[in-house]
């Protein structure tokens, strides 16, 4: 329903909009013609513009946020609230009564006309067809027939009449008066409308009498006409009738000098107002995270890795000494909100945010019993830059990867075997090579940083925990005697069977098998899932995109 107000207002002021340009820089032009069309567009504009949208989008860096399981607070809702007036029907109800009056005055003056015709003898002239009534009415015409009666003029006087009338008839401009009509009815309750209306079916009137003096001999004559015509006050709707009120504003038009051509620029004043309109409100920013390149680089790059742990039984004294670490070792802040603690003292809900710089991870954890293991995770590089992640444990998905985080953990040498049995939904196994001399830091613990020193004169493995969107989530790559890349989603269900697989920009075959992609040919990967990788590939990338480049 708010979508249909938003039209509503959008409509209403592209209509005020032309209305005011008309209002203050033309209506006093002799570019009469040209107004009928201007008048026109601007309903045509207030009508259409409103639902065309278009889309601009930004693609901005990936901000480092992972996501965990977090469980819908629902708040009930009570009943003082449920019993609230709801105003919206209120509003849709006064619109239908008013639109309803008016579709209902709108048929019984298309009733009255068709009384007028019905029955008359018509005669036909070439495109007009003539109609010649005993009622005391005001001459008009509707389409090709016009209406009059012959008892009330002069020879000269009904001719001047006729002639007026063919104009309206020749150029249609009942189907003006009818677009008039229904926008009246629509936007019943605008003011501005109405008066749209009447500026259309006055330039009408501007337009016939301009067009009918050039055929008279004597335009007094035809003025004293338009006088004369005032004594008749019976008018039928729905019709381009010859008498229009304000005829001395139509005498004044019919005697005005024509307007220069260089006066024509007032109509182009509306184009800029339509760019700014909808450069403020038809266009829709849409901010896309750039595709995140995750580059499985060489662990000599890594200096150490920190992870500050997170468990059931953390206490508030353990949660303060990691904020102090942080910040002392890191300059990483770290805050942490909405905890709760069942009977026993476990933690069962907690929000921890921490920041550096413009990186920001975020982890909201809340259970029934108690949270899952979780870890905030620094990883420092040789160039002194730091990364900052938020690694999570879910009890769900630990049966596929048991093994792959288990040989991690272990080289690393985590605090107890215990955390073999978890696994990260977001994790980045790095191999080393065989005889490398790489000295690489891997830091886990609960409260402070323990270093640990492994001098890689044999095969090893590194956890990495890395910071990548809802539809990006593992990667891992083992020290198995047969290098080999293993690419999962956060189910950790295998994306190989009908995953698209591009390899420096050509399309792998079907049969394309990931293990034979040594490691260290890799140069970087980015893996597209759901909508992103649909998005740029189509229906071939539903079940999922990677993209490698490898060292040339």
């Amino acid at each position: 329903m708010e979508a249909v107000f938003i039209y509503i207002a959008k409509s209403a002021s592209l209509m005020l909009l032309f209305y005011c340009v008309y209002f203050f820089l033309l209506r006093k032009e002799t570019f009469f013609n040209s107004s009928r069309w201007f008048l026109l567009a601007g309903l045509l504009v207030a009508a259409i513009l409103p639902l065309l949208s278009f889309t601009k989008v930004i693609w901005i860096d990936a901000v480092p946020h992972l996501t965990t399981n977090i469980q819908p607070a629902f708040i009930p809702v009570t009943e003082k609230e449920s019993l609230q007036f709801n105003w919206t029907y209120l509003l849709i109800g006064a619109y239908s009564v008013g639109f309803l009056v008016f579709i209902i005055k709108f048929a019984i003056d298309f009733y009255s006309l068709n009384s007028v015709i019905r029955g008359k003898k018509v005669k036909q002239q070439a495109d007009f067809k003539f109609i010649d009534v005993k009622e005391n009415i005001a001459p008009f015409s509707y389409f090709e027939y016009i209406v009059y009666n012959s008892s009330l003029y002069t020879a000269t006087e009904l001719e001047n009449i006729i002639e007026h009338e063919k104009v309206h008839s020749d150029q249609n401009h009942t189907l003006d008066v009818l677009i008039s009509r229904i926008f009246s009815i629509i936007f019943w309750f605008n003011p501005i409308v109405w008066f749209y209306k009447k500026a259309i079916t006055q330039n009408l009137e501007f337009i016939a009498d301009s067009e009918a003096a050039k055929k008279i001999s004597d335009k007094k004559a035809y003025q004293y006409t338009l006088l004369k015509i005032t004594t008749h006050e019976n008018c039928v709707a729905i019709t381009n009738h010859f008498y229009q009120s304000l005829i001395k504003k139509r005498i004044v038009m019919l005697n005005k000098n024509q307007s220069k051509k260089r006066n024509s620029w007032k109509y182009y004043v509306v184009i800029p107002a339509l760019a700014a309109f909808i450069l403020l409100f038809q266009i829709e920013v849409i901010a896309k995270e750039k595709p995140q390149i995750i580059k499985m680089e060489n662990e000599s790059n890594i200096k150490s890795i920190d992870v500050y742990k997170i468990r059931k039984n953390t206490t508030d004294a353990e949660l303060d000494e990691i904020k102090n670490n942080l910040q002392k070792d890191h300059n990483v802040k770290f805050e942490v909100s909405e905890i709760k603690r069942n009977d026993s003292n476990q933690l069962t809900s907690i929000i921890v945010d921490v920041k550096k710089g413009k990186q920001r991870a975020k982890s909201m954890q809340n259970s029934d019993n108690a949270i899952n293991e979780f870890g905030v995770l620094v990883i420092t590089y040789n160039n002194g830059d730091k990364k900052i992640g938020i690694q999570t444990v879910n009890d769900s998905h630990s049966k596929k990867s048991k093994n792959a985080v288990s040989k991690s953990i272990s080289t690393a040498n985590a605090d107890t075997e215990d955390d073999s049995k978890k696994s990260s939904n977001y994790q980045i196994i790095v191999t080393q090579n065989k005889n490398s001399n790489t000295d690489t830091n891997v830091n886990i613990n609960s409260s402070t940083s323990t270093k640990t020193n492994s001098n890689t004169n044999t095969n090893s493995s590194t956890f990495v925990t890395t910071n990548v969107n809802d539809d990006v989530t593992t990667i891992t790559t083992s020290s198995d005697a047969k290098p080999r890349i293993v690419v999962s989603n956060k189910s950790n269900t295998d994306l190989n069977g009908n995953t698209l697989i591009i390899v420096d920009g050509k399309v792998m075959p079907e049969d394309f098998d990931l293990e034979d992609l040594k490691p260290n040919q890799i140069k970087t990967m980015s893996v597209y899932n759901g909508i992103k990788a649909t998005a740029k590939y189509g229906e071939k990338g539903k079940d999922g995109v990677i993209e490698i480049e490898t060292h040339k």
